[in-house]
């Protein structure tokens, strides 16, 4: 008879699978340490053996999931602050896909919000109180109702009736239509852009609208431009001080500065470019030390000389924080008499400037720099085309009588640059801009891609070298310095970007992110028809770069430290930099120890963004106009984006954007993941995701919100992307969404 076994091994057992910790144990400790916590660590705190590191792995991972923990690099992780079932948020910005972002007003948890706006479209700056659903990368929110408003003015198009009439937004974000009684017109027509003071008298329903300004036609062909400058509130007319002051400016001579005349300087700039605010010019080093070695000088306008701390135009300046480009027109930092003329280095003409004189090595690397006030005078204005042409072998009289002693010496000078960039592997982002062409009277004739020269690069490279002379000047001399910061990407945004990746057929390493990783995933899909989808999705992952007194360094240009210089007459960033150089006691100069620079650096870096987001809404208005003319026509694109509501697409022949609404998809139930990005329908099975072609008609475009929106004609999946499994009975965890009954 075979002996029976005892149980006390298998209970044994049983006490060693019950001593994992619990989760809330688990938490607590994460909690408590309050810091990035391994694997090992949590197997010594709780005296678990070996064999228990898979199960606590498992633990972890389901917390992760939860989104209780972040996974960090490796086996670390970190716990994540509770989130509120209903909580105060901050909208803090609207992405480029429309989409409002926000933050937690108290508490530690930093992860992105994504909310839903629901009835009232809410701005940057707006309280709101929100429900919550926590996330992994992100949360979720729904808007329960609005709190404070800090939009007072709208700008629309006043629509009249009756005597009064109301207002339509021209941001396609905000869905209400304010109401105006007759005597708050102010005199405004049907069909005039409108400058609008909102009289919110309850917290629900339509608001009321007093008419402040009347801003001319909204229709016109200029109007886009004049649209976002009054919608993004950029300052337009100088202080009538300010104004004073640059007129009153004169041209400076030679007494105290260097004379760099003899030198062939020259500026290249774009065929459509105004101001001019640096020069270059190099030659071989004559030191036998350095072999091969360039001298080289960037001389850039003193806009210190003629823009004093504390002026007016100073003022004035700092409150621009940077100029504005428009298809149309441009809204200065500086008033013209100084951004067009006495600091514009226009060639032939002499002019005032701060110099940086560098040494390079053949291998392309810094040796030493030096900068000194000095007049120069530029031996011609140069365009990248007009450059271009004549290092190829075809140059023009003007670039024919400079090609030997100026612009050949600048291309063999820029090939060692060209080496040490290629080393330093500098993230490698390839996206073109739209350029919008306009006839005389202001209408769109070709949205064009300028091709990228070797002319375009060259101009790039001096300027990084003088950017980065000039902040290892100012730490050299323990000054003050605004440095131009690019951090590492955040995690969230990189695990967000993971699994996009994957279906791409690219890969990012797991941990020690560097530029040159990215610039291996850029490489897998070089020849993938979804190479520009994959140089915009890892754009998107990128932090971005911001002005701050604080060296973090630039993570895209693989540079230690870095400063902007070479644009004072269009970036007050690089006025400080130049007056910091200059050093106290130096006309133009500041001391050592310069106050209140970090509130400063926020509030240049806050009129980069507006910038960029007013010149990225007038070109998406200008391309509306444009395509408006072709309703009913239909195009190629690409998915660019995918919301439970619908789809983003990118057009092939323009690059314009527009959505694709769920409701203009074949017939089906829609499910959104929105961490594999994708719409798939539950009972076909179809799959959209980014990255796929689309056929689509053009339904309707609007010039005034700047705003597409597409009818469905076909739709080609990713190459080698598996579909997505038939989705019987019901729908899985996520937001679903019926599809219209009626094919478009």
């Amino acid at each position: 008879m075979k002996r029976r076994r005892s149980g006390r091994p298998r209970e044994e057992a049983a006490d060693k699978r019950e001593a994992l910790p619990h989760r809330d144990a688990l938490l607590g400790f994460l909690r408590e340490r309050n810091e990035p916590v391994t694997l090992r660590d949590l197997q010594r705190a709780f005296a678990l053996k070996s064999a228990d590191r898979r199960r606590l792995k498992d633990a972890l991972t389901a917390l992760v999931a939860e989104g209780a923990l972040e996974r960090l690099h490796g086996d670390a992780y970190r716990a994540r602050a509770r989130v509120p079932e209903v909580g105060v948020l901050e909208i803090t910005r609207i992405d480029s896909d429309g989409d409002v972002l926000a933050k937690l007003v108290e508490g530690a948890d930093d992860r992105i919000i994504r909310v839903q706006p629901g009835r009232h479209a809410p701005a940057p700056g707006d309280r709101v109180l929100a429900r919550l659903i926590p996330g992994t990368a992100e949360h979720r929110a729904e808007i329960l109702r609005p709190l404070e408003r800090t939009s007072e003015f709208l700008v629309g198009v006043f629509e009249g009736a009756h005597g009064g009439g109301t207002i339509r937004p021209v941001d396609r974000r905000i869905k209400d239509a304010p109401i105006v009684h007759a005597g708050d017109r102010g005199g405004a027509e049907h069909g005039e852009l409108v400058r609008a003071e909102l009289k919110r008298e309850r917290p629900l329903g339509p608001a009321r609208a007093r008419i402040v300004e009347r801003l001319g036609p909204a229709y016109g062909p200029r109007a886009a431009s004049l649209i976002v400058v009054h919608q993004h509130a950029i300052p337009v007319e100088f202080p009538v001080e300010a104004r004073a002051e640059a007129e009153r400016a004169r041209p400076v001579g030679l007494d105290g500065r260097a004379d760099l005349r003899p030198l062939p300087l020259v500026t290249i700039d774009g065929a459509d470019a105004r101001d001019f605010d640096d020069a270059v010019f190099a030659e071989p080093d004559d030191d036998a030390a350095n072999p091969g070695g360039w001298r080289i000088v960037v001389a850039i306008a003193d806009v210190a000389w003629y823009v004093r701390p504390g002026s007016a135009l100073d003022r004035a300046a700092k409150e621009r924080g940077n100029s504005v480009y428009f298809p149309d027109r441009v809204v200065p930092m500086l008033p013209e008499e100084l951004s067009n003329d006495l600091c514009s280095l226009r060639g032939n003409e002499d002019r005032a400037c701060l110099a940086a004189h560098l040494r390079i090595d053949a291998e392309g690397e810094l040796l030493d720099h030096r900068f000194e006030r000095a007049l120069m005078r530029s031996a011609a204005r140069l365009t990248y085309e007009q450059v271009q042409r004549a290092q190829d072998g075809t140059p023009d009289e003007v670039a024919g009588a400079l090609l030997d002693r100026a612009i050949r010496p600048l291309y063999l000078a820029y090939a060692a640059l060209a080496a040490a960039r290629a080393r330093r592997h500098v993230l490698e982002l390839d996206l073109p801009e739209r350029k919008i062409e306009l006839d005389a009277e202001g209408r769109v004739v070709r949205i064009a891609t300028p091709k990228r020269l070797d002319s375009h690069r060259l101009i790039e490279e001096y300027m990084i070298l003088a950017n980065v002379a000039a902040a290892e000047a100012l730490e050299a001399r323990r000054q003050s310095c605004m440095y131009r910061v690019h951090e590492p990407p955040d995690l969230a945004k990189l695990e967000a970007l993971r699994p996009v990746l994957k279906e791409l057929g690219a890969a990012l390493p797991p941990s020690g992110l560097r530029a040159r990783d990215f610039n291996r995933v850029l490489e897998q899909t070089r020849e993938s028809p979804h190479k520009r989808l994959v140089h915009e999705l890892v754009l998107r992952a990128q932090s971005q770069a911001v002005y701050s007194p604080n060296n973090k360094g630039h993570f895209g240009l693989a540079l230690r430290r870095y400063a902007h210089f070479t644009s004072p007459i269009r970036r007050y960033a690089d006025l400080l930099v130049h007056r910091s150089l200059l050093g106290e006691g130096v006309p133009g100069g500041i001391g050592r120890q310069a106050a209140g620079w970090d509130e400063l650096g926020e509030q240049i870096s806050k009129a980069e963004r507006r910038a960029m987001a007013a010149e990225r809404d007038a070109v998406n208005r200008y391309v509306a106009a444009y395509v408006a003319g072709r309703v009913g026509a239909q195009f190629e694109g690409t998915v660019n984006g995918v919301q439970r509501f619908g789809l983003f697409v990118t057009l092939d022949e323009s690059g314009a954007d527009g959505l694709l609404p769920v409701s203009a998809l074949p017939q089906d139930y829609y499910i959104h993941d929105p961490d594999r990005h994708t719409l798939t329908g539950r009972r076909s099975g179809r799959t959209f995701r980014l990255g796929d072609a689309m056929t689509v008609r053009l339904d309707e475009a609007d010039a005034i919100t700047g705003s597409l929106a597409f009818g469905f004609v076909a739709h080609t999946p990713i190459q080698g992307v598996p579909p997505a499994r038939r989705m019987p009975g019901r729908a899985p965890a996520g937001r679903p969404f019926r599809g219209s009954r009626r094919r478009r």
